[in-house]
């Protein structure tokens, strides 16, 4: 059975950017892992940190990134995935960026996080020895998802089994946005129809309860942007229906290629 292990800075980037795929995969008898990075509470936040959650409506007692597990524990449940990991890392606001300005600016020198996530994932990866590893672009530059993509050179040799997913919303707000110039540069496009599993993926991202306001502007709206922007992302690559679009290098498996696509090596 091969197993896909689909990598998320935050406890909401899979099912935002890739989780048609992730169902595609799924249903084709795939083990799939969701392994998200930075899913630490940290007590009694202030400043910057508490804002990023009281801008949500929530109390500043609450221990919001334990309300942001439980989602994710709901999204797993729902799309059936086989393994769910969190390492437990704090998230950008609680190591020293203070601004919504500051989490779009390159890492910090002083932001030493990139090391421990390899420690964290190192073993995961080896025990799992996934098929597939889909991670992101870092479209919008925001700095975790900065700190995964450079990372990964010091997690192996993923080259030929890795896709690089457009992360969203980011990839609807900003049409133009460019992938970090750390990802290989022999990428080129692959594209996944997931028309027959958008429902799925719109009812999974509607799990992320202290999300979809801010990010999308209500539960209400997920399933009209995502539709939508699906849509402009098959048209943008002469297809039908509706996509996720990748990057892949020219060394990707293509027996690989052939799950996603149906397309034949």
């Amino acid at each position: 059975m091969s197993t896909a292990l689909f990598l998320s800075p935050h406890l909401d980037d899979v099912a935002f950017s890739c989780g048609g795929t992730l169902a595609r995969l799924k249903a084709r008898g795939w083990t799939v892992a969701l392994v998200t990075v930075f899913t630490r509470s940290m007590p009694h936040p202030s400043g910057f940190a508490l804002a990023c959650q009281t801008d949500k409506g929530l109390r500043p007692e609450v221990d919001y990134m334990a309300m942001r597990r439980e989602e994710d524990r709901d999204f797993a449940e729902l799309m059936e995935v086989d393994v769910l990991v969190w390492t437990n890392l704090p998230e950008a606001p609680h190591r020293g960026y203070d601004s919504a300005a500051a989490l779009f600016t390159p890492p910090r020198e002083d932001d030493r996080i990139g090391a421990v996530v390899v420690e964290r994932l190192a073993p995961v990866l080896a025990e799992l020895r996934p098929d597939l590893v889909l991670a992101p672009q870092a479209l919008g530059s925001h700095v975790d998802h900065v700190q995964v993509v450079r990372l990964m050179p010091s997690l192996g040799a993923w080259d030929s089994r890795t896709l690089w997913y457009r992360d969203t919303p980011y990839a609807v707000r900003q049409p133009g946005a460019r992938p970090d110039p750390a990802l290989p540069a022999d990428l080129r496009p692959l594209v996944v129809d997931v028309s027959a599993e958008l429902p799925r993926k719109v009812t999974g991202c509607t799990c992320y309860r202290t999300q979809v306001g801010f990010q999308f502007g209500g539960a209400q709206a997920v399933g009209l942007t995502l539709t939508a922007f699906h849509q402009r992302e098959a048209a943008a690559h002469g297809r039908t229906g509706h996509a996720e679009v990748f990057l892949a290098g020219a060394g990707l498996a293509p027996d690989l290629r052939e799950a996603l696509t149906d397309e034949p090596p």
